[in-house]
């Protein structure tokens, strides 16, 4: 006997949203072949940073690297495409296994090998303050964003640095400092190559960090803009990338706010 619809719908609200969802996603998969972002495999690498860590040059040198392709010819959707963003991307098309996913993530259990991202938080949150202005226009307040957190996400910036540090889970980790990267980037990129299991060589390596650098990403964004069209057209993403721009960008109070927080996780990780 065939259920009437309104036995219908009371079977579905009977149903676990969580067994609603896997059901969905199974379906999207079989019909498209696209995967959930929230189904992953255990070999696959995350890019895991705090905001404003260097997360979108390193998904753009990581797309170059895996897939031998030239990082100034790829726009910001396709670069999404070849390494998704979990905190955009719902869904992803699996290219290879592993797939590599960019991510702010805490730690999580599944997350068993990551190239964790690691900047100055002096610069990072100068950056992320600018990046909150763009957003809102304007209408944010420096030293209030420092001292409770309000609209820092996943967390404030030691926290999340020193959660990673602590690697609760134990993933695999290949820490990459952001000045490192920025000073020597073939040194860096032989580094997740060997961390990836992946051989190229030191001439596509110079490539690949040629065409990443700052003046090829903001030429890029000029031409082809981001995927996300939340981003106003209006402001650079790709804005100032330099170490100690804190130096110039962060008033002494709010210098004087971040330190006394944060202080200990720069010290420890050898920023002061």
């Amino acid at each position: 006997m065939r259920q009437s619809i309104a036995e219908i719908i009371k079977s579905i609200l009977k149903t676990p949203a969580r067994l609603l969802r896997n059901r969905f996603d199974q379906r999207i998969q079989r019909e498209t072949g696209l995967w959930s972002i929230r189904r992953t495999d255990p070999t696959d690498i995350f890019i895991a940073g705090y905001p404003k860590s260097g997360n979108t040059w390193m998904q753009n040198l990581v797309a170059g690297l895996v897939y031998s392709l030239d990082p100034e010819c790829l726009p910001d959707t396709l670069i999404l495409d070849l390494v998704p963003d979990v905190h955009f991307c719902r869904y992803y098309r699996r290219y290879q296994t592993p797939m590599y996913f960019k991510t702010h993530h805490l730690p999580r259990a599944d997350y068993r090998r990551v190239i964790n991202l690691l900047r100055d938080g002096r610069d990072v949150m100068v950056s992320y303050y600018h990046h909150l202005r763009a957003l809102s226009g304007d209408a944010v307040d420096f030293s209030e964003i420092v001292r409770t957190g309000r609209h820092l996400t996943p967390s404030k910036w030691h926290d999340h640095v020193n959660a990673w540090r602590s690697n609760p889970f134990g993933a695999e980790i290949l820490t990459v400092r952001y000045e490192d990267l920025l000073e020597n980037p073939v040194k860096e990129l032989h580094r997740v190559c060997d961390f990836a299991g992946i051989e190229r060589s030191t001439e596509v390596l110079e490539t690949v960090s040629r065409n990443s650098s700052f003046s090829k990403m903001r030429e890029k964004e000029e031409k082809t803009g981001w995927a996300n069209s939340s981003w106003p057209r209006s402001r650079f993403f790709v804005r100032r990338g330099e170490v100690g721009s804190f130096k110039d960008e962060m008033p002494e109070n709010v210098l004087s706010a971040f330190l006394a927080q944060a202080g200990d996780t720069l010290r420890a990780c050898n920023y002061l």
